[in-house]
């Protein structure tokens, strides 16, 4: 019974664990008429990064006038 116990305790342990607080980010290779390629990314805070330079704007407003100024960004 102790050892189902165990088991049971550290298998619980391992899901909560593996479960909290993933930081992940999302980042795509975007090209424009005007620069070189550079990677933006989507932080898990929100905000984009421009090769790993967080811009303190968010995601969608930044990937938005990217587009408008003829930017094409895809996925990596």
């Amino acid at each position: 019974m102790k050892k189902i116990l165990a088991s049971l305790f550290l298998i619980s342990l391992t899901l909560i664990m593996s479960c909290s607080d993933d930081k992940s980010k999302t980042c795509s290779t975007c090209n424009a008429p005007q620069t070189t390629s550079f990677e933006l990314c989507q932080e898990s805070n929100g905000n984009a990064s421009v090769n790993g330079e967080d811009t303190g704007v968010s995601y969608a407003v930044y990937l938005a006038d990217l587009e408008t100024d003829g930017t094409v960004c895809g996925s990596n």
